[in-house]
This record gives C-alpha cells, sequence and structure tokens, in this order.
C-alpha cells in the first residue's frame, strides 16, 4: 500500500539527503544570479558599444536606418531610366560571372583533393601514428582559421592583381574545412569492413579504397557540393579587393554609380547562386539516397 500524504509529510530524510537537497537550491539559486548577471552585462555593452559607436560616426545610427533603402531605390530607378538595354548588360558580364565560377570549381575540385588526403592522415580509425595524425590535423586547423579574404589580401600583395591569388586562398580554406568534414564522415563509418579486409591481408590503401570511400564518398561529395555555393560566394566577395571575377565588375560599378550595370550584377549573381543551390540540393538528395521513393 502507498502511503497517506500525512505519513509522507510526517518523513523526515537523513542527514545527508537533506543536505544534497540544500546544496541543490544554493545552486539553483547562484546559477539564477549568474545568468541574471550575465544578461545585465551583456545588456550593458551593446548599449554602451551602440552609443560609443554612435559618438564616432558622421552621421547619427538613425539617420543612417531611415537612409537604408535610398540606395537601392536609386538603383532600380536608375536601371528603369537606363532603358531595356538588360540583355546586352547581362551578355556584357557573362565572361566576368565565368571567371568567378571557374574559381569556384577549381577551388573546390583542388580543395576536395587536399581535404581527403588530409582526412585520411588524420582520421582515427585510419591513422594510428599520433605525431602524423596530430600534425594534419593542426594543419587543417591553419588552413581554415583565416577568412579567404585574408589570405588572398597576402598572395594580392606578393602577386598582384589577378584571378591566382583568390584561386590560392580559396582553396586553402576549402582544403581545410573539407578536410575537418571529411574526417568525421570517415570516423563515423562502419568499421566492420575494414576489420574484414585487414583480416583478409588487404594493404592500408586498399583498405581505403574498399572500405572507407564506398562508403563516405556520397557524404564528402554532398559536402563538396555544399562547398562549391560557398565558394561562389567566396570569389565573388574576394573581386571587391582585385582578385577579378564579377565581384571586381560589381565594385567598380558601384564606385561609379552604374545603376544599370550594378543591377545586372546582382541579377546574374542571384539567378547563378539560386541555380546552384537548387542543382547542388538535388544532387546532393540523389546521393544520400534522399530522392528515392
Amino acid at each position: 500500500m502507498s502511503l497517506s500524504q500525512s505519513q509522507t509529510a510526517g518523513l523526515i530524510l537523513p542527514d545527508h539527503l537533506q543536505q544534497v537537497e540544500k546544496n541543490l537550491k544554493q545552486m539553483t539559486k547562484q546559477r539564477t544570479l549568474y545568468s541574471l548577471f550575465s544578461i545585465a552585462l551583456v545588456a550593458f555593452v551593446v548599449v554602451t558599444g551602440v552609443k560609443v559607436a554612435d559618438s564616432y560616426n558622421a552621421g547619427s545610427f538613425q539617420r543612417g536606418i531611415d537612409n537604408f533603402f535610398d540606395y537601392p531605390i536609386d538603383l532600380v530607378v536608375e536601371a528603369w531610366e537606363a532603358g531595356w538595354v538588360w540583355p546586352t548588360l547581362l551578355i556584357h558580364h557573362l565572361p566576368d560571372l565565368f571567371n568567378t565560377i571557374n574559381i569556384a570549381v577549381f577551388s573546390t575540385v583542388v580543395g576536395a583533393i587536399f581535404g581527403f588526403l588530409f582526412s585520411v592522415l588524420s582520421s582515427k580509425n585510419l591513422m594510428k601514428n599520433e605525431a602524423v595524425r596530430q600534425f594534419f590535423r593542426r594543419t587543417m586547423d591553419i588552413c581554415r582559421s583565416f577568412p579567404e579574404l585574408v589570405i588572398a589580401m597576402v598572395f594580392l600583395y606578393i602577386m598582384g592583381k589577378s584571378l591566382v591569388p583568390a584561386l590560392i586562398a580559396i582553396t586553402i580554406h576549402t582544403s581545410g574545412a573539407l578536410g575537418k568534414l571529411f574526417s568525421e564522415a570517415i570516423e563515423n563509418i562502419d568499421k566492420k569492413p575494414l576489420e574484414g579486409l585487414e583480416a583478409a591481408g588487404a594493404g592500408w590503401w586498399q583498405q581505403i579504397r574498399f572500405g572507407v570511400i564506398t562508403q563516405a564518398l556520397p557524404l564528402m561529395v554532398s559536402y563538396s557540393l555544399l562547398r562549391l555555393e560557398i565558394n561562389v560566394r567566396a570569389s565573388t566577395i574576394l573581386g571587391f579587393v582585385g582578385a577579378g571575377g564579377i565581384g571586381e565588375a560589381l565594385s567598380t560599378n558601384i564606385q561609379w554609380r552604374y545603376g544599370d550595370e550594378v543591377t545586372a550584377i546582382m541579377f546574374l549573381l542571384v539567378i547563378t547562386i539560386v541555380s546552384l543551390d537548387y542543382l547542388s540540393g538535388y544532387g546532393r538528395a540523389k546521393l544520400i539516397g534522399l530522392g528515392e521513393k
């Protein structure tokens, strides 16, 4: 039979359980106080930072917000006043767009190759040598620690304005990023095929070829397609610092305030990104079997 409420209320917990309950209440109060203090501190930093930044600006933050839509409206008006010249402008900037896409594709392919090599040499279930594994892990960390823009600025200073600094910068960052993702995919594969291949006398490369690639390849290709979308945007941004492509054309036309040119370039970029998003999404779904009924 269950105890009645009066009997339950009359029970006295042992001393050690009472101490545990007391400690839990104290920890709950401390956690609440710490949370409130953290929220207040973050709010104070945000408010103070906005005020300090606003004091150093030539104009106020409120006036900047009020004028936020002026430039987009001016672009549309200038494009409308230029007349029906869009087909000519789109064709004119297609070579710049192809340069940007070529940078992204080349960097993604080469970066995926290096990323695969890094991942194989840094995965726990493939590389037993701790020194080698840690070396390639730190190499991947360094490759993805710096944004593409920072790496491109260094190579632009060394090599001058061209497409090559953008290729090198995006390839380096892609190698580190994809290497990390590939290594996680390899470490999560089923170990039984590897054990079976090893027991049958297969060498290290044969284990990778028949036991790793067959399992991790769909996920690796999926990651690479996703990275391709990111690299198209990255190569566009690098164009603003002189690395060529459609980003450089966009930067030049923004400086000269050619609204029709800027609008045409933005239209090309949006269409390209949306198309890549659909194509890569379709490809990833096919690879991992989501498109199958």
